[in-house]
Parts: C-alpha cells; sequence; structure tokens
C-alpha cells in the first residue's frame, strides 16, 4: 500500500537532482537507491507486522510522505510543483522525443523484468516464497524472515523508485497530487487481476489497465466524462476479478 510512496520519492528525487543538473544517469540510478532507503525505514517499524497492520501502516507511510510533497515548499515548491524536468541524455544518447522514450522504457522493463525473474527463481526467492506460504515453517528451518521481508521491501522500493523517475521524466512536471492514494488504485489492480506472486500475470494485467481504458476515447466521449467513466472501468474490473477470479488470471495463491 505504501508503494505510490516509493514511487513519489523516485519521481522527486530524479527531478530535484535533473534540475540542479546532475547526470541524467545519476539522477535516475538515484531515484532507485533513495526509494531503496525509504523502503529500509519503512521495514524497521514493519518488521513484525503482518496482513491488514502492515496495510495499514505502508499507507500511512505514504500520506506521510505526501504530507512532506505538499509543505516542504524548500525542496519540493509544495503544491506548485516542479515543472521543467528534463528528460534524460544518458552516455550521449538524447531520449527527448517519444520514440527514443519508448525505447528507453522498454529496455528499463525488460530488464527489471530479467533482474525479478532471476530474484524469484534464485534461494532467496524461494525462501521469500516459502515466507510468504508459511513464515512459521520457514522459521523453523533457520531462516531469517524479518530480513527477507525487508529485503523484499528494499529490492520492489527501488523498482519504484525507477519507475517513478521515469514518469516524472516523461509527464515533466509533478506536484502532491501525482501520488495520491488514488493513483495507487492501477498498481494494486495490476496486482490483483494479473494474479499475486505471477509476473507473466503482471505484464497482462498491465496491458489490459492501460491499454482497455484508451478505447473510450474513440467513442467520443467530453473529456470532463472520460475521467469518471474511466474509474468505473477500474472498479469495475476488480469487482468481477475478485468474485469470479480471486487469484486473478495468472495467480499462485488466493487473494485474502
Amino acid at each position: 500500500m505504501g508503494h505510490i510512496a516509493f514511487f513519489g520519492i523516485g519521481a522527486y528525487a530524479y527531478a530535484i537532482l535533473a534540475l540542479s543538473g546532475f547526470p541524467s544517469i545519476v539522477c535516475l540510478l538515484s531515484a532507485g537507491v533513495i526509494s531503496a532507503c525509504f523502503g529500509f525505514l519503512l521495514a524497521i517499524p514493519t518488521k513484525k507486522l503482518k496482513g491488514d497492520y502492515l496495510a495499514l501502516m505502508s499507507l500511512g507511510f505514504s500520506f506521510v510522505v505526501y504530507a512532506i510533497f505538499l509543505n516542504w515548499s524548500e525542496l519540493t515548491r509544495g503544491s506548485l510543483g516542479l515543472p521543467g524536468i528534463p528528460r534524460p541524455i544518458i552516455f550521449g544518447f538524447d531520449f527527448s522525443g517519444n520514440a527514443a522514450f519508448l525505447s528507453l522504457v522498454i529496455f528499463t522493463a525488460l530488464f527489471s523484468w530479467w533482474f525479478i525473474h532471476r530474484v524469484t527463481n534464485s534461494p532467496f526467492g524461494r525462501a521469500l516464497e516459502a515466507t510468504r506460504d508459511d513464515e512459521l515453517a520457514a522459521q523453523s528451518l533457520g531462516k531469517n524472515t524479518a530480513k527477507l521481508k525487508s529485503l523484499s521491501l528494499i529490492i520492489s522500493a527501488f523498482f519504484a523508485g525507477i519507475a517513478g523517475s521515469l514518469f516524472a521524466s516523461y509527464i515533466t512536471f509533478i506536484d502532491p497530487s501525482s501520488f495520491t492514494f488514488t493513483n495507487l488504485i492501477p498498481i494494486l489492480l495490476i496486482v490483483i487481476i494479473g494474479g499475486i506472486a505471477s509476473l507473466p500475470g503482471t505484464f497482462f494485467a498491465t496491458m489490459l489497465i492501460v491499454l482497455l481504458p484508451e478505447f473510450f476515447r474513440f467513442v467520443g466521449l467530453p473529456s470532463e466524462i472520460f475521467g469518471p467513466v474511466r474509474q468505473i472501468f477500474y472498479a469495475l474490473t476488480l469487482i468481477l476479478i475478485i468474485y469470479f477470479r480471486p487469484r486473478g488470471f495468472y495467480g499462485k495463491i488466493d487473494l485474502e
């Protein structure tokens, strides 16, 4: 539930560093590293929490981060936002054009997929699966489940920060309203529709959530109606998936 905060931290980290004149590759990597550091900080008070308590703590963390974005005006400019965020120039390649930027996003997505696939199929990944399925049994086998969960949060926060940096560089303007709970809904939909613990499901659900609402544009709906219709589509999709396929399309475990 706190991933929208890591997403926002990555976006603001990239924007502030890029506007300060740092090289793009430094800004992108720093966005991930700074988000990972905040993931470590969140892991400290939540290492003994699980279920609803963990969800509420991480959700509260996202509210705190939003309040910082809104009120630390000396750094974030508050509700005025940060305009003019430059697109990346990496090793002499200019990604300011839409086609070039798309290639950067595709490369980052493929690298992220490959890295997470390697992690999930490693001994560390299998230990994470054991912790997810039966934490007590994993502890009885000598696994430090608190450390495992902390590392998983740090890794996921890193990739959320990278995604946030790409978002900021693509939009070229961010403000606190871009990182509210409402913006978390599509992320949760992707997990639920694709299925928990499923990389193919994540890919399928992302394509579904991102592309299907775009067909409403061809219906000729006014802009003031298009937004609510898309939110209705998200809500209806979520209800149907939970009712008919509680595991999602490719999920390995039930949604509790």
